[in-house]
């Protein structure tokens, strides 16, 4: 239930000597009960679902978001002005009145019913002080900002993306009353509802079916963090962030090595995000908010923005964690921040190389280098053609010393595509690739939404990756042997290819003086004819170095100890298998000729 209206106290001016501008802050208020704001926060849920302008949690949770977000800013800045009253110093509030929690929605004050909704829609309309204004949202979506002024830009980029959808202004007036009775300064409300918060997210998650981009396992995120084990000035970010879950667990990692209010300022000002849809970024401001993270920044930005050749040392980080977007559609404004020969419709490979191209080429302050812990789909590990050239600068300029294999029903019941964590570091180029397959438990088919994967399941990974050894879970990959014996192999293929295409070449450059001298027809048949097998012969012979060469970057390396391991080739290698067993028959066969030939 709603709390009573809160009263509003003129605070006394002997202490005060400056000018106030802004009304005195509501007086401060007894904590809620856990018990209390569960019931709050379901309460407000049930209520939303009585408005038929919306359907599903999809829609609730982020309406629910943003009310709370406006509730949080105002008991804050309850807090700020006491303070600058407290120090005799003129307070400029980050929202004007009437358009202050407090204003409009606070104990049972301002307007309600079609009114209300029209407050909040409508570009123009009646406000709560009676005259007639700009709405809420469009005041909220276009406010002033001056450099530097972090707050507002947030809240702006927050309500670009908000709306509404509301039919009953009853409805909404009720869930405001209810949202009213949170109290955002007790640091006991705030923790209790960030874990109701990521609840919420959670049950988002299950509810959203094919866009259910908002969720990775928090056990999940939390093993990648310890895993890149940060240190305080290490710089760190999640440039696809979503709701946040990385970002708070870096923060949350590294809020213990701060151990005054300057490690404090460095940590805030040392984990970023990005996040470019507009849900997201709302969920992901909450979130920090809930979690006491208001100085950390996020970004509304997409990374395919910038080209990958104008990233710069000032672009750089020492810390990547990410759950990269797959299957997300790539648009061509996407692609034109790569280079053509590195561009493809796989996000997750997008992703990749942008992370490449962010990670800090020196070690970081703490003498360690630059590190990465990203979840990616098994595609990007088994994708040849473009994908194998993008795996070949990564192996190359990365030291990939780690890949985790989730088990079944890790995102379930999003996706069952398998995924994998890599582990990677800038100190390359790569040699030896340690696997970890993380099992099953016994007790269960596979993981799930009523079983999810939990902290005890990856807590053995940790410990073996101090010092990586097979087992009967995990296997290490000579990779750089790999490498370097696959292009002797290679090698012929590629110069019968190269001399080939030189002579097509020639041959072409024939043709075209045959054409200008006006041959007859019979002569630029043959001429073209020769080119024709030239060009065969040079695609033929680079085919074959191909099959022989790239298939080394396919990664989908299975455990040797299992079953599988026997039954699961990818084409690439199979083709590749088969075309060494056809030269080697070739040669046999040659050596047979040889032999019947020199008999008399």
């Amino acid at each position: 239930m709603p709390r009573p209206r809160r009263s509003a106290p003129t605070p006394k001016t002997k202490i005060a000597p400056a000018p106030v501008t802004p009304p005195a802050p509501p007086a401060p208020v007894a904590e809620s009960t856990r018990a209390d704001l569960r019931a709050a926060i379901r309460q407000a849920r049930r209520v939303l679902r009585k408005d038929h302008g919306i359907s599903t949690d999809i829609e609730r949770l982020p309406l629910l978001t943003w009310i709370m977000f406006l509730k949080f800013l105002d008991d804050h800045e309850a807090v700020d002005e006491t303070t600058a009253v407290l120090r005799g110093t003129r307070y400029v509030p980050l929202l004007p009145a009437p358009y202050r929690w407090r204003d409009w929605a606070a104990g049972e004050k301002g307007l309600t019913g079609v009114d209300l909704l029209k407050f909040i829609t409508q570009d123009r309309a009646l406000r709560p002080d009676g005259k007639e204004g700009p709405g809420l949202l469009s005041t909220l979506r276009s406010l002033p900002m001056t450099a530097g002024d972090d707050r507002r830009r947030v809240v702006r980029q927050v309500f670009e993306g908000c709306t509404c959808g509301l039919l009953s202004g009853s409805v909404l007036r009720d869930v405001c009353a209810l949202i009213d009775s949170l109290h955002f300064t007790s640091r006991d409300d705030v923790h209790t509802l960030s874990l109701l918060y990521e609840d919420m997210l959670r049950e988002m998650r299950d509810a959203a079916g094919q866009n259910g981009e908002f969720y990775t396992p928090r056990p999940v995120i939390r093993f990648c963090v310890a895993a890149l084990d940060p240190q305080l000035g290490e710089t760190f970010i999640d440039n696809a962030c979503g709701t946040g879950g990385f970002v708070v667990a870096a923060y949350d990692y590294l809020k213990s090595q701060a151990k005054n209010a300057a490690d404090l300022a460095l940590l805030r000002a040392s984990v970023r995000g990005a996040e470019p849809k507009p849900l997201p970024f709302l969920l992901v401001q909450m979130n920090l908010l809930l979690h006491g993270m208001d100085g950390v920044r996020v970004d509304r930005a997409n990374a395919f923005t910038q080209k990958l050749a104008d990233y710069g040392p000032a672009d750089e980080v020492d810390l990547i964690g990410t759950n990269v977007p797959f299957g997300a559609e790539v648009t061509r404004e996407d692609l034109s921040a790569f280079p053509p020969d590195r561009q493809t419709n796989d996000s997750a490979l997008l992703f990749l190389q942008v992370i490449m191209a962010r990670l800090r080429r020196t070690p970081s302050a703490a003498g360690r280098p630059a590190r990465a812990a990203v979840i990616v789909p098994n595609g990007v590990l088994s994708e040849l053609g473009t994908a194998a050239a993008i795996k070949k600068d990564f192996l190359t300029d990365f030291r990939l010393h780690a890949i985790i294999r989730l088990p079944e029903g890790t995102f379930a019941p999003y996706t069952d595509i398998p995924t994998n964590i890599l582990l990677f570091d800038a100190a390359g180029p790569t040699e030896a690739i340690a696997f970890y397959h993380i099992p099953t438990p016994a007790d269960r088919a596979k993981f799930g939404k009523t079983q999810p994967i939990e902290a005890t399941h990856l807590d053995p990974v940790l410990a073996w990756l101090r010092a990586p050894v097979a087992s009967e879970h995990s296997w290490i990959v000579k990779w750089g042997d790999e490498h370097r014996a696959a292009n002797p192999p290679a090698a012929p293929h590629r110069a019968a290819a190269q001399a080939a295409a030189d002579e097509a070449r020639a041959h072409a450059r024939a043709h075209r003086e045959l054409k200008a001298k006006g041959a007859d027809k019979a002569k630029l048949a043959a001429a073209e004819s020769t080119l024709a097998d030239a060009e065969a012969r040079a695609k033929a012979a680079q085919q074959q170095a191909d099959a022989l060469y790239w298939p080394v970057f396919d990664l989908d390396h299975k455990n040797p100890s299992g079953k599988a391991a026997a039954v699961h080739i990818s084409p690439a290698k199979l083709a590749a298998q088969m075309l060494k067993r056809a030269e080697r028959l070739t040669a046999l066969l040659r050596e047979m000729q040889t032999e019947i030939a020199s008999q008399p």
